[in-house]
Formats: structure tokens, sequence, C-alpha cells
């Protein structure tokens, strides 16, 4: 194995985003190069990577913003794919993969604290309970460049080309019709001299649907075999003006983070007020922004699970059908049932490339998750398990309004509204424009977070899971304290902590599990 094809592992092949006129917070898996001289620019992409052993399959779903011409993309891949390497996909997998890893906002109500159902203790990390145009010519043979390869993929006419010298390449591509970004030239030139080959997608915009001056293509997918596992990120940000947001979604059979930066977990089961509502997505903005802060250069593991279930769940889980789409029918060695959805999210200027990332195994974490056992704390950290089940989780609490005449009132049982059904999550989605800046971390959680040693304004409970207080209450000293307190809930026979139907519990699976790489835009910064 040369060391050009181990620095090929990653699915990407090379992350250079090289947009005309850009100032987009997100990147993509390679440039475009335009028949016209238009400024184009992709301002959304979704990578999706299966990987086992040494295969990859990289699904990719790209937008971009620009006039009606013909238009291309090229990508640099560590060998030379094939026609039977290379498809096209339907869209909805992607939404459905970022939404089932994104962190979440749940709403709880107090159930009546005078039904008093048998229970039973439960592991604290037992996993939850599973519910269920015209091609390109010859030209430029005499510039060091070589049509390896040419095919018609849906609306994608591809050519995979290998070049001599990069300036060669360069020239094969204005021949063509190209118009190159400035700067191209000397980046290229790296992964020429290593012998990577180039991936040009171009695109016939008359089989695309435009609207708006937008249009959203076929998501393309393609699979090769490559030793090392690593994701260049440097080369995306060339024409970067500002910070920048990279978000990972891998699938496989074990949890992964970077080998050659440091790795924490974002702070979760964080209590919040009604306020954080409506600004969910600007809060969670400044608690990973605060994570970083005292964090400096590191990579944030937001979510890690099992890819067959969820517990809340913004999205149903991955359908076999999608994990066959992403590769799934090229990859024996990984199946849905057995499979840990990890999400990494790095974010880093334009000056701050440092180095690409590398990936290792790591052991399975906890946390995030609505149940404790008796006399404990709901965590709002990550520790070791015994499998992976951690993910950033928020909730806004609703004590019960009813009244209470029993004797021996069971406080702080949580599970879905009182008219039935289960809790909702709101996902907190495209994070990289998220408003910034405004947001005070204090106001909007009802307790103090030692992990970012935040102090919150009107502390309600001492601890997540706790019947809140209001400011009144917690002031007036009249007040009897057994009311403000709740008794730890203990683990109801359903797997929660919350113990009615529809509840946090009764989750949404299927039988088997995903692997996902999801890159939108982003930030990095090397480890000191």
């Amino acid at each position: 194995m040369t060391w050009s094809m181990k620095r090929w592992m990653w699915g990407c092949a090379l992350a250079l985003v090289m947009l005309l006129g850009v100032s987009s917070a997100e990147a993509f898996c390679g440039f475009y190069v335009a028949g016209a001289d238009a400024k184009l620019f992709n301002n959304a992409t979704m990578v999706v990577l299966m990987r086992d052993g040494q295969r990859t399959v990289l699904s990719m779903q790209n937008n971009y913003q620009g006039p009606p011409e013909n238009f291309a993309m090229v990508v640099p891949v560590p060998v030379v794919l094939q026609e039977e390497n290379v498809k096209t996909l339907k869209d909805d997998v992607f939404a459905r993969v970022d939404k089932l890893a994104a962190p979440r906002l749940v709403e709880y109500w107090e159930q009546d604290p005078c039904y008093d159902p048998p229970v039973e203790e439960a592991e604290a990390d037992m996993a939850a309970p599973q519910a269920k145009m015209a091609s390109p010519s010859g030209a430029g043979a005499g510039n060091g460049v070589k049509v390896e390869a040419e095919f018609t993929v849906g609306e994608y006419e591809i050519v995979i080309l290998s070049a001599n010298d990069s300036t060669g390449l360069e020239t094969w591509l204005k021949d063509n019709g190209y118009k190159i970004p400035n700067g191209a030239e000397p980046l290229l030139r790296p992964y020429v001299e290593e012998g990577s080959k180039f991936f040009v997608a171009k695109v016939d915009t008359s089989k695309v649907k435009m609207k708006d001056g937008q249009a959203m293509l076929s998501p393309l997918r393609f699979h090769y075999d490559t030793e090392a596992f690593r994701l260049p990120v440097r080369l995306g940000l060339v024409n970067s003006q500002g910070t920048q947001d990279l978000i990972v979604h891998i699938l496989a059979r074990d949890r992964f983070e970077v080998a050659n930066y440091d790795n924490v977990t974002i702070p979760t089961n964080l209590d919040l007020t009604e306020g954080a509502k409506s600004a969910f997505p600007a809060f969670y903005a400044a608690l990973f922004d605060e994570t970083l802060k005292r964090n400096e250069g590191a990579v944030v593991t937001e979510y890690s699970w099992a890819a067959s279930s969820c517990d809340p769940c913004p999205s149903p889980p991955l359908r076999p059908q999608d994990f066959m789409a992403l590769g799934g029918d090229v990859i024996s060695g990984v199946q849905l049932f057995s499979s840990t959805l990890t999400r990494l999210h790095a974010r880093y200027g334009k000056d701050a490339l440092g180095e690409d990332l590398v990936f290792k195994k790591a052991d399975p974490i906890v946390g995030g998750r609505e149940f404790m056992m008796k006399g404990k704390k709901l965590e709002t950290g990550s520790r070791s398990g015994g499998r992976n089940n951690f993910q950033g989780r928020y909730a806004i609490r609703h004590p019960w309004e009813g009244k209470i005449d029993c004797k021996k009132p069971r406080r702080g049982i949580w599970g879905g509204p009182p008219n039935g059904g289960r809790p909702k999550a709101q996902p907190a989605l495209d994070l990289a424009f998220a408003p910034r800046g405004e947001t005070k971390l204090a106001s909007l959680v009802t307790h103090d977070v030692k992990e970012i040693e935040l102090k919150a304004d009107t502390a309600l409970v001492e601890h997540p899971g706790m019947v809140p207080t209001t400011a009144k209450e917690k002031k007036d000293p009249k007040k009897d304290a057994k009311a403000a307190k709740d008794v730890p809930p203990t683990k109801p026979k359903d797997g929660c902590g919350c113990r009615v139907p529809g509840g946090p519990g009764d989750e949404v699976s299927w039988p088997w599990a995903a692997l996902a790489l999801g890159i939108v835009a982003a930030r990095r910064r090397r480890r000191g």
C-alpha cells in the first residue's frame, strides 16, 4: 500500500472546496468548475460514509446556486472508478441520517404522582429498549492528462482522469471549457504527485429541476478500497471567509473518534427553561461554542448510539432499504442491527486548518438518557459503558398541575403529554447558520452545569430530572420543602425513566442498524 493510497482512506477523496466567489459556511468534497465565467457556489453538502475493513462507500448530496449553464464538480479519488462503482440515490435518506443524530430538545410532563405501578431497577448503561451536456473530449493528452474511464450515471456525465502534473490538469480543464478557480493549481499539485485520480462529474442542468436559481442534484455514491481511515479537510476552506463547521457521521460496528486531536463530549441532559423552546438552535450553538472555548482545538462527540434505535426520536431510525442504498449492498461486514452511529462536530476558522482528521476506534460511552438508578442523578456528561448509548439531549419539564391527594406521592416521573402520545423531539439542524453571540446560556438552564463551569441565573433545581420550582417558590422560606424536591425516579419495566405508553422509552426502530458520515462545512484547529 503506497503512502498516496493511505492518504485516501476517506470517502470524500479530497475535500477541496474551491468555489468561485464563495462566502458560504458549508463545505464541499471537491470543487465546482463552470462552463461560463459565472459565480457558482455550493451552500449545502452532506456526505454519508459507510466503512468496513478497507471498503469505503461514500454518498454525497450537493446543491448549488448559479446560472443554468452546465457545470461540473471535480473530486480527487484514490483509484480509477468504473461505472459499477458509481450510482445515484434519492435524497430523503440524507435528511433521516442528519436528524437521527442531531442534538435534540424534548418536552416531558410529570406523570400523576399518585399512580404507583410496579417498577424495577435497570442497569445504568443498558441501551434504551428497541421499538421498532457534451462529454468531455480527450483534448489535453499532450498535457499529460489521460481519460481513464468515461460513463453516464443519471444526470451526470462522468470522466475519471489521471495527470502527470497539476499544470497539465488545469490546462485540460480549461481546454474543455471549464473555468478554474484562482489558486487551484498549487492545491492540486500534491495530489497529482501522489498519483491520485480525478472524478469529474459534469451535469446537464436540463435534466435537473431548478427552483429560484437553485438545484438539488441527485446524490452520488461511489465505493473503493483503501487502508487508512482519514478525512482531508484542510483544503476544503480555500475560499472560506469565516468560521465553518464540520459534522461527520460515521456508521460502523464501533464508535470512532479522532486520533490526532483532543476529543470531548458535549454536556448533555441539561434541563432548560421555556424560553429555550423557540431558541434551541441558538442555545445549542452557544453551548457548543462554550465547550470548544474550554477545550480549544477539540473535536466534539455529539452522538454515539445503536443505529437501530433512538430515545427520544427526532426521526425514525434508518430502514433496511436506506441501509442498502448507502452501501449495504457492497459491504457485507456491517449490518444495520449491529452498527453504531457516531456524530463528530468540529468548528474552525480559515487560518486554523491544521491536519486532516484521522479516525480511530474508541470504547463505548453512555450519557444523555432519561433514567437514573435509585439515589443517583441524571448524568450531564459521558462515561464508559457496556454499549454506545450517548446523545446530546436537552429537556423542558412541565410539573404535575393536578391534585396530589395521596399520602406518598412519587414526584419526578416524566413522560408524554397529559393527552397521550410520546414526547416530541426537536432536532437542532443547520447549526453552521445558527445565530451566535446573542444567547445567554445562564438564562436558559434551570441548574448549574459543572462541565463548563456555568452558573444558572436562577437555579430552580439542584440537578436535572428534579421537579422544578418557580422562582417565587424557591425564595419563599415557608414553602414546604417536600413540594419543591423530588423522589429520584426508579426504572419502570418499559426501560425508560417514564412509565406511560408513548413515553421516552416507547421508541421507533428497525431491525437493523446504519453507518453514515455527514459533512457540513467546517472548523477545526490543530491540537497543541
